[in-house]
């Protein structure tokens, strides 16, 4: 039983962010250093990006803050 719970655990982990891609850190050319992060995954629509107000980063818990569109709503 305990073999099983942690193979679906495993399994969770690898599977469970698909919506989400880590982009390491890097260094600017001013010298200051980036710090890599989490970002969903790109694609043509605003409305599943964390920064989208309505939205939570659920690796910050940070609320989005940005408009839905270019019109600002």
């Amino acid at each position: 039983m305990q073999k099983i719970l942690v193979l679906c655990l495993g399994v969770g982990m690898f599977f469970g962010n698909a919506d989400a891609a880590y982009t390491r850190g890097y260094v600017r050319s001013n010298g200051t250093y980036v710090s890599g992060y989490y970002r969903t995954n790109p694609d043509s629509t605003r409305i599943n990006n964390y920064s989208t107000r309505g939205n939570v980063n659920p690796f910050t818990g940070k609320a989005g803050t940005k408009p839905l569109n270019k019109y600002g709503y």
